[in-house]
């Protein structure tokens, strides 16, 4: 049984929350091409996801990092820290987005609501 909706009554529109849900369609649509072109999700997983290798420098660089068999990642010398807030816009697939969109439509109002527009903003981008 999965929720899609809850019964916590809130007193804000969701205006954040439904603004991320549509950023997070619209990436996973116009940027990773919605996941039926291969070599595009994986040029956008490793060009924009997180290496934390990459970011902590604890990865050669040069060196790979495996997705998928036979899908590789290269480590760059100088690390993307841009790649901390992309990452939070990316999908693996229809099943990944589908399941985090629901969640964040059903729990995210309500931290909303209680924290309010700007706040909550910032609590996801620091939990991301």
């Amino acid at each position: 049984m999965f929720p899609y909706k809850d019964e916590n009554p809130t007193e804000r529109p969701s205006i954040v929350t439904v603004g991320l849900i549509v950023a997070n369609v619209l990436v996973w649509l116009l940027v990773q091409g919605g996941g039926f072109a291969h070599e595009t999700l994986a040029r956008t997983v490793c060009d924009l996801g997180l290496v934390p290798g990459e970011i902590l420098r604890t990865a050669k660089p040069g060196s790979g990092v495996e997705l998928a068999p036979g899908v590789l990642c290269l480590v760059d010398a100088v690390p993307h820290y841009s790649t901390v807030i992309t990452s939070m816009f990316l999908h693996g697939g229809w099943f990944h987005l589908i399941g985090n969109m629901l969640f964040l439509w059903v729990f995210g109002n309500n931290i909303e609501d209680a924290m309010g527009h700007v706040k909550f903003v910032i609590f996801y981008l620091l939990c991301g």
